[in-house]
């Protein structure tokens, strides 16, 4: 019997964390079974203890891959010439309500970060690097962008999550371009 390399098995490793954080993302840390995720993963179940100790250990990891998702769409944003518009533009998209499995992990594992401490860390850490990075974008000049970045991460997270219980309905599409309007022209908090 051929035994894999370190190479090998950490690319598998890889591999069903990237799964089951697309399938929490998708449907919450209760629904996928070990036996789902590995399938997904093009994998059998009997594998996953070569992984992982047990089924809470792989969702604390696919917690952690799910909320660095968003990623590639920060970088591209803070490199726009407007990059709280540009990550506006594409947090409160319709393809962003529309494919959670592949959306940020904030907007899509709220009600399980409030019951599972598993979640909870890696969401408290990622809503404190948005808090950041939204302070980042509001600018050195705004002498109250602690409290603006907090109230926009606020209204654009909860627009997702509003819109995606919504659906794909004309109330969804209007909520998702009203809040961006609002974070994009920056009138979520009066003027000091």
């Amino acid at each position: 019997m051929v035994r894999a390399s370190q190479s090998e098995k950490q690319a598998t490793h890889e591999r069903i964390v990237a799964e089951a954080a697309r399938q929490i993302r998708e449907r919450g840390t209760r629904q996928p079974g070990i036996a789902e995720i590995m399938g997904a993963a093009g994998l059998t179940h009997g594998g996953f203890y070569k992984h992982f100790a047990s089924r809470d250990e792989l969702i604390a990891a696919a917690a952690e891959q799910a909320m660095r998702a968003a990623e590639p769409v920060v970088a591209a944003s803070l490199a726009a010439e407007d990059p709280l518009a540009a990550f506006t533009d594409w947090y409160v998209s319709s393809a962003h309500r529309d494919d959670p499995g592949d959306g940020c992990g904030v907007a899509a594992l709220a009600g399980d970060a409030a019951r599972d401490g598993a979640v909870r860390g890696a969401y408290r850490a990622q809503v404190a690097r948005y808090l950041e990075l939204l302070q980042e974008m509001l600018g050195d000049e705004d002498p109250a962008r602690r409290q603006r970045a907090a109230v926009t991460l606020s209204a654009l997270v909860g627009a997702v999550v509003i819109a995606r219980a919504l659906g794909d309905t004309p109330t969804s599409d209007a909520l998702l371009a009203d809040v961006g309007d609002a974070v994009r022209e920056r009138r979520l908090l009066p003027a000091d």
